[in-house]
């Protein structure tokens, strides 16, 4: 996994994304350094205070919400937990292949 070409090929599609909110970038991020912590390991378990706390989102509802959005949307694979005492699990879709194959396909139509 390429940190700096995921990040480029996120940064791409958020572009492109009018949905999307500061919020929902702050907690794209979060998540990604959790990602990071685990070595690029999908799924990774989460802690709902310590993502808010990271992302500095302070309302619940906008946490959730913005969660199911980069859930529906694509970005992340969210299954949560319902568990106090068991995290809930996040895939993080890997953007840098995304980016390969655009970059492929772009070729070809050159």
């Amino acid at each position: 996994m390429n940190y700096i070409k995921h990040l480029t090929a996120f940064y791409e599609k958020v572009a492109q994304d009018n949905t999307l909110n500061p919020s929902h970038i702050s907690l794209y991020l979060a998540l990604f350094q959790f990602w990071n912590f685990s070595r690029f390991r999908n799924p990774v378990s989460i802690s709902r205070d310590e993502v808010m706390r990271i992302s500095k989102i302070r309302s619940k509802a906008t946490y959730h919400k913005c969660l199911k959005n980069l859930h529906s949307s694509g970005y992340i694979d969210y299954q949560p937990s319902y568990n106090p005492f068991q995290g809930s699990q996040v895939v993080m879709v890997d953007f840098a292949r995304e980016l390969k194959v655009g970059v492929k396909q772009q070729n070809r139509k050159k």
